[in-house]
């Protein structure tokens, strides 16, 4: 399928739309009337069946029209495969990421449930799979835990009661069209968060293989502290067992990414960890590999949030999570967005994600989000629509009604290795090594940010990150870019003459150009680079110096 452009300024569009009609499709371009090139674009969105060139009215401006959309009559059977896939990751993902958080493994399941089926109504991503994640379950037990024990039923009130102000805060920002302020954070700054995140992540999983309790921290010091302090208390059996089960994993992990016949073995990676480690523990017996234990069987039930006085304590952790959430979510719907061909609406995505997280904490549900991984698969599945995302939630509801007797032997190292594979994807080592060689701005902002992360804690890196970024888009702002302009020869064309030594300049004139708006902050800058300039002006054609008269 082709479009065909044309230029606004030609006075008849519609002559040009007739001249193009007939271009045989493998052409790249051909020529209208009056000499002006119509450039032929292949569309790689599959959906849209025909697009036609209207003739403009005054003005000789015209508009593309989209005559018709249609998907393949398949895409519902696509759509329920990808959603059965995404479901079947999504169990065992669930109760490991609400243990990361502290919390019971039901929890987890709950928040995917209702949060799914809400956001594929109010969502504008067909293929962002939302539920519990990784880097919010940290902040959440991270912050919590400060708070009160996470035995306590308080605990769990609050994490429900999070998600309530998270959904509250991302409906406001949808609603107030406020999308384009993620736009001042630097992809940099969030790949040294996630990053530093990832390993801090992995670092607290280590007790499930390692056999005995470590403190509960965001920071990599007291962590590393804790797993050494505690090494009198290892235990053989859960470290044999939670590395293969790892091994297992990242082995099916990348046979699904190298090979596409495959690829179903990394969506089937979590749950074959669940039904391996529970085979092992019914077969063998294994009472030194602590168990998930007994789950509540049946769906949530509606209950209003609880504790409102504790809200002006999370408001600060609210919107942490609030901004960890948009840009994965947001980040990664876009991405998804663009390989399928079609436009996302920011604001509408950050107000789906609001009312899923409302409506799911009225569920018991605690914060969620779009996932890296579980999006990756559905996009890799082949969903088309958001009807992937309510098969995703029949399968949760499923394994509530049917399923808790069998979860109760699943071992806690089996869980941990779910999220271990699952964050070394995070590791983003490559970016790094790719920002060094390209940008050491950039590759500074990331070091900053991976550090500050790892030693002060997550609300400290984001900051930190988050304020570096912020002052080197100020810093860029206020000390712009001034070029001296030359003459290409033989033409009206003025180019930079750094880059473009032929451009010719005029004796006792000097024209510049100002890579940024002027304003209040930018002008003394401004001020100092006319002052700096030579009082000679050297003509690259005859090497003669003018005094220069004037700056343009």
């Amino acid at each position: 399928m082709e479009i065909t452009y044309a230029s606004a300024s030609s006075p008849d569009l519609a002559a040009v739309a007739r001249h193009a009609g007939p271009t045989p499709p493998s052409s790249s371009s051909s020529v209208m009337p009056h000499s002006r090139p119509v450039k032929v674009i292949p569309l790689q969105h599959p959906a849209v069946v025909v697009v036609v060139v209207g003739g403009g009215g005054g003005g000789g401006r015209g508009r593309l029209d989209v005559a018709a959309v249609e998907f393949e009559g398949e895409a519902d059977d696509i759509d329920l495969m990808a959603g059965i896939t995404v479901g079947v990751m999504l169990v065992p993902q669930a109760m490991s990421y609400a243990k990361l958080a502290g919390l019971e493994p039901i929890y987890g399941l709950y928040s995917g449930f209702v949060p799914v089926f809400v956001y594929a109504v109010f969502g504008s991503s067909r293929q962002l799979a939302v539920g519990p994640v990784a880097l919010v379950s940290l902040l959440v037990s991270n912050v919590l835990s400060a708070i009160v024990d996470s035995s306590d039923e308080l605990y769990t009130e609050l994490a429900i009661l999070l998600a309530l102000m998270v959904g509250v805060l991302e409906c406001i920002m949808g609603l107030l069209r406020l999308g384009w302020l993620i736009r001042f954070i630097s992809h940099s700054v969030i790949s040294g968060f996630t990053s530093a995140s990832a390993i801090v992540i992995g670092l607290s999983q280590a007790k499930y293989f390692l056999g005995y309790d470590i403190v509960r921290s965001s920071k990599i010091v007291p962590l590393i502290k804790s797993i050494i302090a505690g090494a009198d208390g290892f235990s053989w059996p859960p470290f044999v067992m939670g590395c293969v089960i790892l091994a297992i994993l990242l082995v099916m992990k990348h046979l699904g990414k190298s090979r596409k016949y495959l690829r179903f073995l990394r969506a089937a990676g979590p749950l074959t960890a669940v039904v391996l480690g529970t085979a092992v523990v019914k077969i063998f017996n294994l009472s030194s590999i602590s168990l998930v234990g007994e789950i509540p069987q049946g769906l949530p039930s509606f209950s209003v949030p609880k504790n409102f006085g504790y809200m002006t304590s999370l408001i600060p952790t609210a919107l942490l999570i609030t901004g960890v959430a948009i840009l994965e979510s947001v980040g990664i719907a876009k991405a998804l967005a663009a390989k399928n061909g079609y436009e996302l609406d920011s604001n509408q995505e950050l107000f789906g994600l609001g009312v899923s997280n409302i409506l799911g904490s009225f569920f018991s549900a605690y914060p969620t989000t779009g996932s890296f991984s579980r999006s990756a698969v559905n996009h890799e599945s082949g969903a088309k629509t958001g009807v992937s995302g309510i098969v995703t939630g029949i399968i949760m509801g499923c394994a509530l009604l049917f399923l808790t007797e069998l979860f109760e032997y699943i071992p806690q190292c089996a869980l941990a290795a779910i999220v271990i594979s699952a964050v070394m994807g995070l590791v983003d080592y490559e970016e790094a090594i790719f920002l060094w060689r390209v940008d050491k701005k950039d590759f500074l902002l990331w070091t900053i940010t991976s550090t500050t992360t790892l030693f002060f804690g997550i609300e400290i890196g984001v900051l930190v990150g988050v304020g570096a970024s912020l002052a080197f888009v100020i810093h860029e702002s206020a000390n712009p870019h001034i070029a001296v302009l030359g003459r290409l020869p033989g033409t009206t064309v003025y180019r930079n003459i750094e880059q473009y030594p032929e451009a010719y300049t005029y004796n006792g004139i000097v024209i510049v150009r100002i890579d940024a708006p002027i304003y209040f902050a930018n002008i003394s800058h401004i001020k100092i680079g006319y002052g700096n300039m030579k009082l000679r002006s050297i003509n690259p054609h005859d090497g003669a110096q003018k005094l220069i008269e004037f700056i343009l």
